[in-house]
């Protein structure tokens, strides 16, 4: 892939705003209105830790949120480790350190209140924002002291607090000339960590890289199960002549294409038209033998991401961001056997997504069990 200093410019800025969730609210998608005559009251609890306030929740001797829930071991089929791209140092993914920072760290401002029934990025405040967009800019230079933190027994450990089994971890290849292989270095780490067997690892190639198909089919060769792709952050459209080869190789190797559906928010303009839903609809409809996910089910654009999703056997979708509500709109719109847990972490800890799912499920705990685990499970095995 020529690097052009568009491209260099573009990889930085993409790492900068586009490459997580979006951390601010969106001038055209207003907060709902709380839930009428909800059981639990309020789904607006003060922190991460307020949790505690719902009954599947406590804080145990370490001062750690953990459920009491009864739950199948579950999979979090949206996760990651510490980013360290270009300049920034790597970052040693099996140390045992200090707690996780959570890239939206909710407890670490007063004024944060958690709204289980909006998309995750409405809740957080001015100061959280500042802080994520200094943390960004140090994971391509000169490395983020909470990327080091985001390592492999921390996340064990989380997985451990809230009854999941498994993590499937999704890398990003933002496009910088040198040091954009995230998947490699999640691979090593796993592939030498305690329990390798509890994580798995996807790939990420750039799309518009010459070598990708090359790269991913070197990526599956050593074990990724699919592939990572960030329409937003990359500047390719999932329906790109180029995004489309990659497609074929995953159909050749049986890999999962794991998409970031759909528009945060707060992308600067330019970039919002390479996520929207329509540019999906020729994937999951020329490729009818691939497995797709819309992790974030489609964020601001669930509306336009359900009717692409409805009715096709070879897309699910991951609901990590959207609120109570959403949630249990997607469970009637595509089925609950088309929907994926997933948490994001370690931008927000796992106890936040599991609380809305307990929440949206707690009068069925088969479709509970279906979305925590069932469906991954079938979906990793197939």
């Amino acid at each position: 892939m020529k690097l052009t200093r568009r491209r260099f410019l573009g990889a930085g800025a993409a790492c900068a705003v586009a490459a997580l969730p979006g951390c601010g609210p969106s001038e055209s998608s207003a907060p709902p209105e709380p839930l009428v005559g909800d059981p639990l009251e309020t789904l607006r609890v003060r922190g991460y830790r307020g949790l505690v306030e719902l009954p599947w929740f406590e804080l145990d001797a370490r001062g750690r949120l953990v459920t009491t829930a009864e739950l199948p071991p579950g999979v979090d089929f949206h996760a990651h480790l510490g980013f360290s791209f270009f300049l920034a140092p790597g970052i040693d993914y099996n140390a045992a350190g200090s707690a996780p920072h959570y890239s939206f760290d909710c407890d670490a401002d007063a004024e944060c209140v958690l709204d289980l029934d909006v998309y995750m990025n409405h809740f957080t405040t001015e100061r959280m924002q500042s802080a994520l967009t200094s943390e960004l800019v140090r994971t391509f230079l000169i490395g983020s002291a909470a990327g080091r933190t985001h390592t492999i027994p921390n996340l064990l450990a989380e997985m451990d607090d809230n009854s999941v089994e498994r993590a499937v971890l999704l890398p990003l290849a933002p496009g910088f000339p040198f040091r954009d292989n995230l998947a490699e270095r999640w691979l090593d780490a796993v592939a030498h960590c305690d329990a390798p067997e509890r994580l798995v690892v996807f790939g990420s190639v750039h799309p518009a890289d010459d070598a990708a198909p090359a790269k991913l089919r070197a990526l599956a060769d050593r074990g990724a199960r699919g592939v990572k792709l960030h329409p937003t952050m990359q500047r390719v459209r999932p329906d790109d002549p180029r995004t489309m080869e990659l497609y074929e190789v995953c159909r050749e190797r049986e890999l999962i294409v794991f998409f970031h559906a759909g528009r945060a928010g707060v992308e600067p303009a330019f970039m919002q038209p390479y996520a929207r839903m329509a540019h999906y609809r020729a994937p999951v409809a020329e490729f009818p033998d691939v497995r797709f996910v819309f992790g974030h089910a489609g964020a601001r654009d669930i509306d336009e991401a359900i009717p692409v999703a409805r009715g096709r056997t070879n897309v699910w979708m991951e609901a990590h961001g959207q609120g109570v509500r959403d949630i249990r709109r997607l469970l009637g719109a595509v089925g609950p056997e088309r929907v994926l847990f997933g948490t994001d972490w370690p931008l927000f800890p796992q106890a936040a997504s599991l609380a809305k799912l307990l929440i949206a499920t707690r009068d069925d705990s088969s479709v509970r069990d279906r979305v925590f685990r069932e469906n991954a499970r079938e979906l990793l095995s197939g």
